[in-house]
């Protein structure tokens, strides 16, 4: 036990992995202002926490083997809870957490101008014109979903918020 309290490598690497996955979670996150300069970051340590990840992981699963040969049942347990956080950054650093919170519409409806009593002259929309073809989309009801998926003129877009 003394070996793990003496060795933070362990710790430093779990902790590493933990921030290199959780800090685009934090930054991006929605109805929150954001900056350019976050997204940067953000897309950054996206990109590279998987490398990250897998090397605090092997660093750290070759410190566990070094610690549990001298360690009793319990600092074994000990050396199993903190990697426990280590493997859950690493396989969540190979998912794309961006798409499960922000989610397209799944069943978009449409409302003539005249009929769309829930916009007000106020509101702030994203318009697109393409091939005589004109929409807007409010943003007030884009800020959870960030994406529409439409076809506008006859051209698949992708508008975002």
């Amino acid at each position: 036990m003394r070996a793990l309290l003496t060795n933070p490598g362990l710790t430093i690497s779990a902790l590493v992995a933990l921030a290199i996955v959780a800090a685009p979670v934090w930054i991006i996150q929605p109805f929150k202002p954001q900056t350019a300069r976050g997204l940067e970051i953000s897309f950054a340590l996206r990109r590279w926490s998987p490398l990250v990840t897998v090397i605090a992981l092997v660093l750290a699963l070759l410190l566990v083997g070094i610690l549990a040969r001298r360690s009793r049942w319990w600092g074994k347990a000990l050396l199993v809870l903190i990697m426990l956080p280590l493997l859950a950054s690493t396989c969540f650093a190979r998912q794309n957490h961006f798409e499960w919170r922000f989610n397209p519409l799944a069943h978009l409806a449409y409302a003539k101008p005249t009929e769309a009593s829930f916009v007000s002259d106020n509101d702030m929309v994203l318009a697109v014109e393409n091939n005589g073809e004109a929409v807007a989309y409010p943003v007030r009801l884009m800020a959870y979903h960030h994406l529409v998926q439409d076809v506008v003129g006859g051209t698949p877009i992708v508008a975002t918020y």
